[in-house]
């Protein structure tokens, strides 16, 4: 954990909630997690492309459903909801954190494979899982967080261009699927996080600490965000607390940009 001290109790997180975090092993997603388990008996299902699982298949009141699986089709897609259902016996809630970035070169030097790469992890993947998510929840309702960034409204940058756009289309998507989920209790938001340290700048762009530390003296905070800080909101957009709440982006950045 950082040098941040959170509460231990949750706002209105609800009893025996089912959330499904795609992406646990990341920085974020780790976070969460834990913030998570620290709150009300609950399942967690706790997804990874590769890597060690997160925890043991219970932890305390709090169980966890270790969901390894490849993200490439609309099929894994409903494949991964659709287990976590049958283990959970339900779906309440999802949270899409994963994403890269295929190489990070110039615009120019991309290949066509390497740009279609992009935007499918980075959009398509997370449209696909929210809409198998959504035909679950028709009936019971239930809560969707998915993943921007902040640099999107600023044209992203020349090596992550895809990236950038793929995030740009999530935007989009919050909205559009909070307008059909309303009906039916679903909410649908996201996060625009800035600067965050969560490694995936070091892992999917080569940045070094110096690198990492210049980047932060530019932030009007002069630091990084950090991981729990970005749980901490996706917790609360999870929670009862945020019910009219849906089709929202909330930046989390450090006043990034202003």
């Amino acid at each position: 954990m950082s040098y941040l001290a959170f509460p231990s109790w949750h706002p209105k997180l609800e009893d025996d909630a089912k959330t499904l975090v795609v992406g646990a092993s990341g920085g974020m997603g780790q976070a969460l997690v834990e913030m998570l388990k620290e709150g009300p008996a609950c399942t967690i299902g706790a997804h990874r492309s590769t890597g060690k699982p997160q925890d043991s298949p219970s932890a305390g009141p709090h169980k966890i459903v270790d969901l390894q699986s490849a993200l490439k089709t609309d099929q894994d897609c409903q494949d991964l909801v659709s287990k976590f259902v049958a283990e959970a016996g339900g779906i309440t809630g999802l949270v899409v954190l994963c994403g890269g970035i295929s190489r990070s070169v110039h615009w120019q030097e991309l290949t066509e494979k390497e740009w279609t790469d992009d935007i499918h992890l980075n959009l398509s993947i997370p449209f696909f899982l929210s809409r198998a998510a959504m035909r679950c929840m028709e009936d019971k309702g239930g809560q969707i967080v998915l993943t921007g960034t902040e640099s999107a409204l600023h044209g992203g940058s020349a090596t992550s261009l895809p990236y950038g756009v793929a995030k740009g289309g999530v935007e989009c998507l919050v909205p559009g699927l909070a307008r059909d989920g309303a009906k039916n209790g679903i909410l649908i938001n996201g996060i625009r996080p800035g600067l965050i340290k969560t490694g995936f700048h070091e892992r999917w762009q080569g940045k070094t600490e110096e690198d990492m530390n210049k980047r932060a003296e530019l932030v009007p905070l002069k630091r990084a965000g950090e991981p729990e800080e970005a749980a901490a909101l996706i917790i609360y957009l999870l929670s009862g607390w945020s019910r009219f709440i849906t089709g929202q982006m909330f930046s989390i950045s450090g006043g990034d940009w202003l």
